[in-house]
């Protein structure tokens, strides 16, 4: 690999040089059903589309170019009309100069390594890439990163993490100089070859487009009609013998590819998990991990209705709490180590414990929410007669309706529905 190309020349590294690739293609198929309707990028967390916080961290490290391998049109859309070129995000964040947001062709990929083949020859990409998955939240130190990719002449450097559970998760076994020796995707327990996982990020030397071009390659990719990195491009890579080394990761990082990882993930971040952004805006007091958002007139008028009611104890806030803008909290509502999004209503004597609450939700008097995900627009009918719960990480879509007096236990519920009754480790889709 040639040690002069940008980022790096000599010892200088030029963040605003870096390229970084966001392949977003996947149906997110372990986050439905909130991703039947929505791009698993642009899924709600925390108040925010989820590949925010790695457009922030980039960002905030001078990171100025970044390339969405869109596939398919609903990834497309919410990407597009939310981040359009980078302008928004970057007035929003303050970032200096602006970023710069671009979109993959409209060409079908083959999968993650497929979509950044097409983008680096696209956009005649000669510098190295940083390719990131859109659903991780991390924390790395990209110039590091960049000097140990460029010192060990690597064609491709995988940031690896180690782990307590391999299951679901790409394995590497690497050797005492952090060169990969062998690369399984998703193995059975027993046959993982280390604890060392594959986190999604991943730093490509613009020679891996010639790599790209070769018949093994291309033969993979219409056989299989798939190229994706952890399934075909890494093993592909090690077996015939190229150098790609492995980054062990020491920052945080979190898969959110599920709903127990996201609420996991939510938990984690409202308790300072995310250095890059430990201030949601709207704290209400330095000893707590609480915030009210509010900036307009309206908002920051029902703002203070709520802190009014938390100081007269007519409603309780536990654990870290973020309840956001022209949110209407009735008396007597416990909110525990959960997330409240934007326009949402929640009726008297309610309670939401570990638990992601979208936003325009409409939530009935005592209700019962308990480490469980409730989708946009959804309104949850609940009366102190007839009590409504949720719970045991029920995922209720967008724009659905639950009547009063429901039980959903670790239920599935798809969007514009209306459920009735019980449900208890069901999946409720469209007839």
């Amino acid at each position: 690999m040639s040690n002069d190309y940008a980022p790096l020349v000599g010892d200088s590294y030029a963040p605003e040089r870096l390229r970084v690739i966001i392949p977003v293609g996947g149906k997110a198929t372990r986050l439905l059903p909130l991703t039947a309707e929505t791009s698993k990028a642009c899924l709600r967390l925390l108040n925010r589309p989820l590949v925010e916080f790695s457009l922030l961290s980039l960002a905030r490290q001078g990171i100025r170019h970044f390339i969405f391998g869109v596939k398919g049109y609903t990834n497309y859309r919410d990407l597009f009309d939310y981040f359009e070129s980078g302008y928004g995000f970057s007035e929003r964040y303050n970032i200096k100069p602006r970023i710069h947001i671009k979109y993959q062709p409209n060409v079908e990929d083959l999968g993650s390594a497929d979509s950044a083949r097409i983008n680096m020859e696209y956009y005649d990409i000669k510098n190295p890439v940083f390719a990131v998955q859109g659903d991780n939240v991390f924390e790395i130190c990209v110039k590091d990163l960049v000097q140990f990719h460029r010192e060990k002449g690597a064609a491709m450097t995988i940031v690896l993490r180690e782990v307590q559970n391999v299951e679901g998760l790409g394995i590497a076994d690497i050797d005492k100089n952090s060169r990969i020796r062998c690369f399984v995707e998703k193995p059975k327990p027993e046959e993982a070859p280390s604890n060392l996982a594959n986190t999604g990020l991943y730093v490509i030397s613009p020679e891996v487009k010639k790599i790209f071009k070769e018949k093994e390659v291309k033969q993979i990719a219409e056989e299989k009609q798939r190229l994706d990195f952890g399934y075909d491009f890494i093993p592909y890579l090690t077996r015939a013998g190229y150098p790609v080394y492995g980054y062990t990761l020491k920052g945080n990082w979190f898969d959110v590819g599920t709903p127990k990882n996201y609420l996991e993930a939510m938990n984690k971040l409202l308790h300072g998990g995310f250095s890059m952004l430990t201030d949601f805006g709207g704290r209400i007091s330095e000893k707590e991990n609480i915030w009210v958002q509010g900036e307009s007139n309206d908002s920051e008028k029902r703002r203070q209705e709520i802190i009014e009611k938390v100081k007269q104890g007519r409603i309780q806030l536990e654990g870290a709490v973020l309840i956001g803008r022209h949110c209407q909290i009735e008396d007597g509502v416990r909110i525990a180590n959960s997330c409240i999004d934007n326009f949402t209503r929640i009726g008297k004597g309610a309670t939401i414990e570990n638990s992601a609450v979208l936003d325009r939700v409409i939530i009935g008097d005592k209700a019962e929410v308990a480490d469980s995900i409730i989708g946009r627009h959804t309104t949850v009918l609940s009366s102190s007669r007839k009590p409504t719960k949720i719970n045991a990480v029920s995922v209720i879509a967008d724009d659905v309706t639950i009547e009063e007096g429901g039980t959903l236990t670790a239920a599935k519920v798809y969007p514009h529905q209306h459920v009735k009754g019980e449900l208890q480790r069901q999946t409720l889709m469209p007839s």
